[in-house]
């Protein structure tokens, strides 16, 4: 079998194979081409998944043995409605035959994180985890943030809640340790200290206020700290604040004490007590309304990195049990596991997820359900915050519905949009232009599904309007290409222009241009005084103008559309001009590297010095060979 974590470990295409099946939807016909799949199944480990008639995936399900599990799904009156109704939109399956069931179950998580099921309890989470990344390959290492795939050599330490436990923990080590957390092109270009130094928060190695052996004790502190050594760091704190007063040192010892001070107060300032727990992480659930909550508090060497709340979906008919074993495999696909999980009650089959998760890190992965002792006060602890997170999460959930209600009624929808479709652009003179669209729902912004449009006409880059008509038709002339019928939930039930009477009536005519006439579109604008809040007009496409009373909760939430649209807008357009100001002219002469780039631009000093030099003043620049120097003179002076 192959390694946990190989890239190629679950290969579709040599375990995998497809039954069509057709016919009307119905239940009839679902149970038709489940049978004619179980002609072909064998009766090994592994996943198969269910599908309409479109080919989109209804459901994900795993098997120690195929044959015997999906045979279960012929047998319509033991379902329960949920898998009836799945049963009956089922036209196709396809099966991943897998070497073990712990195989089969991590390749389950994988497979609904990427197809999104409707049948399946879903993890709903737009953000991956923060870490923090103590890096190891520069002389003086680097403390920084980390998010994605780890392409840096490094320890990484994780994960975190949030950013701002992140922010608070590096805080702790550059007050504690006094780590650099500057870029490498900063450190190199420094010629003395920044502010970081002034308010003891550095050790300035990048102008030599301290050599590269002591750094690297300083480093290794750290690392016990974050790996939850903390008493011995603070008895080596101690011995050396006392060695440094013995020998008068008091300016020394004062740099101690300040670092010793800073790191009883993390240690007091620990949201739970932790102390002896190691790294686990401690899971609690809570329903009610139909809604389910999962509290997961975060421990690692000993200390509280965080906690948050999860709100999994598709959970009605799923039993508490189920829900919580389906969150610990799709938790856990991204994220490496503890040791021990500590959880409120034992997810279903837990065996086997202890099992799966054991070999996905290659160690020993512990469920453990406390039921005395200290564990047990951090679970009702998990469990109250867990009820409390619920709580919110309704009244908000009622406080919304309340206020798409009125929305609905004051401009005369149809119903409660379930999709909303804002648009926005930017530029500056022209330069750098592209549009964007944020979507939000019932359930909030829907991050995942933001686009970026950059504008391909150069013609429409100064042109608020022709940018307008370039986004729409890319965004709805390929909706309406690849999704006429409108069936997959992509169709926004209302759209939001940020601008005018014009801008609605531009945006109007473009989709009508375009055969699209029956999408509700509503403009905001600043009222008569401009820039101050509360004061926009609504216009509609019949002509009329709403406004609402200053404070009105309808108003509060479009106005945090318009303003999610502005700085999703604001943002691309800054990435992409950094991105074109970092670029360089050197980098579209064909055969360049990096290398000689570098070369190049050191001799020269600039990409247009480069550009006007002689071809025999380019044959000086070390590395730059003849042929090299006539290309890139050539490139240049045509």
């Amino acid at each position: 079998m192959s390694h946990p974590q190989s890239p190629d470990r679950f290969h579709e295409d040599k375990a995998s194979f497809t039954v069509r099946g057709a016919g009307a939807p119905d239940i009839e016909a679902g149970v038709e081409a489940i049978r004619t799949t179980l002609k072909t199944l064998p009766t090994r480990p592994g996943v198969y998944r269910m599908q309409d008639a479109r080919g989109d995936v209804l459901y994900v399900g795993k098997a120690r043995a195929l044959r015997n599990r999906v045979a279960n799904y012929t047998q319509v009156d033991r379902l329960p409605k949920r898998l009836q109704r799945m049963v009956s939109q089922t036209r196709s399956m396809t099966i991943v035959t897998t070497n073990s069931e712990a195989e089969a179950l991590l390749l389950e998580a994988q497979l609904i994180k990427r197809f999104r099921p409707p049948y399946n309890v879903l993890l709903r989470d737009d953000k991956s985890f923060p870490f923090i990344l103590l890096r190891e390959d520069h002389d003086f290492p680097r403390v920084q943030k980390h998010r994605g795939a780890r392409k840096y050599k490094g320890r990484y330490y994780g994960p975190f809640a949030s950013a701002g436990s992140v922010t608070r923990t590096i805080n702790a080590l550059q007050k504690l340790f006094l780590l650099r957390s500057c870029t490498d092109s900063f450190f190199a270009n420094r010629s003395r200290p920044c502010l970081l130094f002034q308010i003891k928060r550095c050790s300035a190695p990048c102008v030599g206020r301290i050599d590269e052996a002591a750094y690297a004790e300083l480093v290794i502190d750290a690392q016990d700290f974050l790996g939850g050594k903390s008493t011995a760091v603070q008895k080596k704190l101690g011995e050396a604040m006392q060695s440094a007063s013995e020998a008068l040192d008091f300016e020394q010892a004062a740099v101690l004490r300040d670092r010793l001070k800073a790191l009883t107060f993390i240690q007091g300032s620990q949201a739970i007590n932790a102390e002896g727990l190691g790294d686990a992480d401690i899971f609690a659930l809570a329903t009610k309304g139909g809604a389910m909550c999962i509290q997961a508090f975060f421990i690692r060497g000993g200390q509280n990195w965080g906690h948050r709340s999860f709100f999994p979906v598709h959970t009605a008919e799923v039993a508490e049990d189920e829900v919580l074993a389906s969150f610990m495999a799709q938790f856990y696909e991204e994220v490496p596991p503890p040791k021990l999980i500590l959880s409120d009650r034992a997810p279903m089959e837990c065996e086997l997820i202890t099992q799966a998760l054991s070999e996905r890190i290659g160690a020993k992965v512990r469920i453990e359900v406390p039921q005395r002792g200290d564990r047990t006060r951090l679970i009702k602890q998990a469990q109250r915050n867990a009820v409390e997170a619920l709580d919110r999460r309704l009244a908000e959930t009622t406080t919304q519905a309340k206020v798409l209600d009125e929305m609905v009624e004051t401009f005369g929808l149809d119903g409660v949009p379930d999709r909303i479709e804002i648009y926005d652009n930017s530029h500056i003179q022209g330069s750098h232009a592209l549009g964007a669209m944020v979507v939000a729902g019932p359930e909030g912004f829907r991050k995942n599904a933001y686009r970026k449009f950059n504008m391909k006409n150069p013609e429409t880059s100064n042109d608020d309007f022709a940018m307008m008509r370039e986004m729409f038709e890319r965004r709805f002339g390929r909706a309406a290409r690849e999704d006429p019928d409108r069936d997959s939930g992509e169709w926004p039930d209302l759209v939001l222009i940020d601008g005018g009477k014009g801008q609605l009536s531009a945006a109007r005519a473009i989709l009508e241009d375009m055969g699209i006439e029956d999408i509700c579109m509503i403009g905001i604008a600043k009222g008569p005084h401009h820039g101050r809040e509360g004061r926009e007009v609504f216009h509609m496409p019949d002509g009329r103008e709403i406004s609402f009373p200053i404070n009105h909760p309808v108003l509060f939430y479009l106005q945090r559309l318009r303003d999610e649209a502005h700085r999703f807008a604001i943002g691309a357009h800054r990435q992409k001009r950094s991105k074109a100001i970092s670029t360089s002219s050197l980098d579209e002469v064909p055969g360049i590297g990096p290398s000689r780039k570098r070369a190049l631009l050191m001799h020269f000093g600039t990409a247009k010095a480069v550009r006007s030099a002689a071809l025999e003043d380019l044959l000086k620049a070390p590395g730059v060979s003849k042929a090299v120097a006539q290309q890139v003179y050539d490139y240049f002076h045509g």
